[in-house]
């Protein structure tokens, strides 16, 4: 730490300078590694107002850090030691359930687990399914989508209300929407602020919508002959089991093995010979279904009997099993892949119809250009979102940044460029990726992007910083 800390922050008591301590806050999910002059742990919205403030005042820049479970990187200082990290793990003291009118308000760093373990006494849930147990502040920064969008919309579909410390001289508290699904009077500014990660802002508590529970699940796992067999499938399972269709996940033969290299006691549905594509299909509904209706597991069975006999889509193999069971599999999927050794994570998105047309591509391509590389990709084709998971084996002694980048930018290009995709899907923008952000946005994007960052936060919040003009 190059510079003594400011008497404002020295004497709080939520403030810590152990070096073991602050070295927890510096490692990132994936690896990433930094130095900060001092962990900032607030309790309250005004806790941080004040630190923030304090900050500003001393032109120290705060990563805001929620439990880094990203891949991009954005809430870990960089290694200079001139940042310090405002982590919002004690921010927890505020769940408050309008059960009338299903809406929950609680504190940013409240994890999902924890919204939903307080739910589930009154059969509500907010719908938000991911493999790590994030921050709900963080969620709403990075507008996370899950394994049931497709049913359930993303964050953003479910924020009424939030409140926001802005990087100002007065770490100024501003309250945006609130409890209502419809109001029309102006500008929706807390859109603002979800997706776009801290650098306009720092969320300290949200309201969002809940939903209802499901009650029953019926899941399968279907083997497809190849990618080309998807689209049609797609469209057949969504004729025949319209909202009840609640995930589309596709699992490859390589994360699949990984997961259950990770986790042995992990079911192995298609035994010892795995397809090279698996897709996970899960009905649900949130009614009690009576004597009179069709269990969903029948209706499962029976529709995939008729897309069989009918021909209307291709299907290698089918098998149906306990939901526990199948999303056991989906779930041990980003650990077991992040075992596999040097990983390279993406987390992209395209039309439907080209996830497996992109992967079908660059498997072709990275075998050609980086044959040390494993392909140990899954993800969500129900909304056109993919995991693209790359585990590089060359061996250490031959390991250079510079291959890393270019195999970035190999498979950035191809995604943007040739499939119109976009390179974060839904863990926003850091220091992995910003300089695709600088390729890629528009004039307009950028200069907006800056002219906002300028009124809110002025540079002084997180990783991420906005120019008007393009750099190389």
């Amino acid at each position: 730490m190059n510079r003594s800390l400011p008497a404002a922050l020295a004497e709080r008591g939520d403030i810590d300078l152990d070096p073991q301590i602050i070295e927890t806050y510096c490692r990132g999910g994936r690896g990433e590694k930094g130095t900060a002059m001092f962990v900032a742990r607030p309790r309250s919205t005004q806790d941080a107002s004040d630190i923030i403030r304090a900050c500003v005042e001393q032109g120290i820049q705060l990563v805001p850090q929620s439990a880094r479970t990203g891949l991009v990187g954005a809430s870990v200082p960089d290694s200079e030691g001139q940042h310090a990290v405002l982590s919002l793990e004690r921010m927890t003291g505020d769940f408050r359930l309008d059960r009338i009118n299903r809406t929950v308000t609680c504190s940013a760093g409240l994890r999902l687990s924890d919204i939903n373990t307080r739910l589930a006494p009154e059969a509500l849930c907010l719908p938000i399914d991911v493999g790590s147990d994030p921050c709900i502040g963080g969620m709403v920064a990075t507008n996370t989508g899950g394994s049931r969008l497709m049913r359930h919309g993303d964050v953003r579909r479910h924020v009424l209300g939030l409140t926001v410390v802005l990087g100002d001289s007065k770490g100024t508290i501003v309250r945006l929407g609130g409890a209502l699904r419809k109001t029309a009077t102006g500008p929706d500014w807390k859109q603002l602020f979800v997706g776009t990660g801290a650098s306009f802002g720092v969320i300290t508590e949200c309201t969002f919508n809940v939903e209802p529970t499901p009650k029953h699940r019926a899941t399968a796992l279907i083997a497809l002959p190849d990618e080309s067999a998807l689209p049609d499938l797609l469209l057949e399972l969504e004729r025949r089991f319209g909202s009840l269709l609640s995930a589309l996940e596709f699992m490859s033969a390589n994360a699949m093995r990984a997961a259950h290299s990770h986790v042995p006691s992990l079911r192995k549905p298609f035994g010892g010979d795995l397809p090279d594509i698996a897709l996970l299909v899960e009905l649900s509904c949130d009614w009690p279904l009576d004597e009179a209706d069709r269990l969903l597991d029948d209706m499962l069975i029976g529709g995939l009997v008729n897309i069989a006999e009918s021909g209307a889509a291709n299907m290698a193999d089918v098998v149906v099993g306990r939901a526990e069971e199948v999303w056991a599999i989906r779930h041990a999927l980003s650990e077991g892949v992040r075992k596999r050794g040097r990983l390279y994570a993406f987390d992209l998105s395209f039309r439907r119809g080209d996830v497996l047309r992109f992967r079908a591509a660059m498997k072709t391509q990275l075998a050609q250009l980086f044959p040390d590389i494993e392909i140990c990709d899954f993800g969500h084709v129900g909304d056109g979102g993919i995991h693209f998971n790359l585990v590089d084996h060359i061996a250490a002694s031959d390991w250079s940044p510079g291959r890393e980048r270019t195999i970035r930018d190999t498979v950035i290009k191809a995604a943007v460029e040739d499939f119109d995709g976009s390179y974060s899907a839904e863990h926003g923008i850091g220091p992995v990726n910003y300089r695709y952000f600088d390729t890629y946005a528009s004039a307009e994007t950028r200069h907006f992007s800056a002219a906002l960052e300028a009124v809110t936060s002025g540079k002084r919040l997180g990783r991420v910083h906005f120019s008007p003009e393009q750099t190389q």
